[in-house]
């Protein structure tokens, strides 16, 4: 799986779609619900249901991260998969606080 910044991929067991924004810094298997994700273009892999385990769900336009890899991902459609890199759950990026303007 080449994961190029831009790319876009699918689960094969949800709705859940993501671009990569920054790939990894080695080679790696970008996972939603347990399952290797599918390039966008390409034909789900029938029969597949999320694990019990990596089904916390997508938010759409939300970030997601994988501290150990450097990679991180931008939820392009919600889904009920959690994203994964190799296994490893990635989090949640959060928004940065703006100062106020008080």
């Amino acid at each position: 799986m080449e994961l190029k910044p831009g790319s876009r991929w699918k689960s094969a067991v949800c709705t859940a779609e993501a671009v990569v924004v920054r790939p990894p810094k080695t080679p790696g298997d970008l996972q939603c619900g347990g399952h290797p994700m599918v390039p966008l273009a390409a034909e789900k892999p029938a029969g597949l249901t999320a694990a019990a385990d990596m089904s916390g769900g997508v938010a759409v336009g939300k970030r997601y991260f994988d501290e150990e890899s450097g990679m991180e991902v931008l939820a392009s459609k919600p889904g009920t998969g959690s994203l994964a890199l190799d296994g490893r759950p990635l989090q949640l990026r959060e928004a940065k606080a703006l100062p106020s303007s008080d």
